[in-house]
């Protein structure tokens, strides 16, 4: 299935909130999340196959790439836990938040040292519960900030020096300057701003020209951003929640897109028959190979 514009379904679905796609260079495959059904995920292009690892818990709700092959970091409930997808061995690395609190973790990402920078949000989709985390390889969990309702969009420049994050129910993203070394942020400073539009921006990654690019749940869409917060180029979707993007492929040139049936009537859902599934699209850009969580 492929439209005009080159856009596919190369897995169709019903996530109910596919998320968090991640492409393992090393295996050549791609890992994706649904976070409401607890599910990890596994796409290998060339042979087609896809495999699902079921979780009791409720909700998986991070996922990134451990510099050990086969092995994944979780982030289940507010843990984070390695996972290895050959024996289904799971080992706690840290409580990032308190069990008990109606929080869960979301979007995060590694930088090359070894770190994961990680958000939580709020279950209920209102309050400012959430904050940003960095976490060491050791498993120690060090607070950025706090009030934040729904964090995401966490992605880095191609040169480490720039943090990307939204909090998706205040409608902004911002950019923060990053000292790799020390692992520590500047200010916030505003990216794009969605609150006229009430536009919710989900997940981003960047490409190897530095540009971002987010999904724009209910939005329908895909933005390019230049690291000025101009808009490049839009990628209209057949879908009213696309949630999250990164690059795959060989030449890391296809951008693939993970979606969502969440919040969607029947209605919708009929009218949109890719809601769910996972989405691909060839671009010109190449992006950048994923950085992986622990040390060498």
């Amino acid at each position: 299935m492929q439209t005009s514009d080159g856009l596919r379904c190369v897995v169709p679905g019903t996530d109910v909130l596919g998320e968090t796609p991640l492409w393992c260079e090393k295996t050549q495959s791609l890992l994706w999340l649904d976070i409401e059904e607890a599910k990890l995920q596994r796409f290998h292009p060339a042979s087609g196959r896809h495999d699902v690892y079921q979780f009791d818990e409720r909700h998986v709700g991070s996922v990134a790439l451990l510099r050990q092959a086969g092995r994944v970091l979780l982030g289940i409930d507010l843990a984070l836990e390695t996972f290895d997808l050959g024996t289904g061995a799971r080992e706690k690395l840290c409580q990032v938040e308190a069990v008990g609190t109606d929080n869960r973790l979301n979007d995060g990402r590694c930088d090359s040292r070894g770190r994961f920078w990680v958000g939580t949000m709020d279950n209920q989709l209102a309050r400012g519960n959430g904050s940003l985390y960095r976490v060491d390889p050791d498993g120690s969990v060090h607070h950025q900030f706090g009030d934040v309702i729904v964090a995401n969009t966490v992605a880095l420049s191609p040169a480490e020096d720039t943090l990307y994050f939204s909090d998706t129910r205040r409608y902004t993203t911002w950019r923060l300057p990053l000292d790799v070394a020390a692992g520590t942020l500047g200010p916030r400073e505003v990216l794009v701003d969605y609150t006229a539009e009430r536009d919710r921006p989900d997940g981003a990654c960047t490409d190897s020209e530095g540009y971002v690019w987010n999904a724009i749940f209910g939005g329908g869409r895909v933005v390019r951003y230049a690291p000025d917060g101009t808009v490049d180029r839009v990628l209209q979707l057949p879908v009213s929640n696309p949630t999250c993007v990164c690059f795959g492929g060989p030449d890391l040139r296809t951008l693939y897109i993970t979606t969502a049936q969440r919040f969607l009537t029947r209605a919708q859902l009929r009218e949109q028959p890719w809601a769910g599934s996972l989405l691909a699209i060839d671009v010109d850009v190449p992006g950048l190979p994923e950085r992986r969580f622990g040390r060498d």
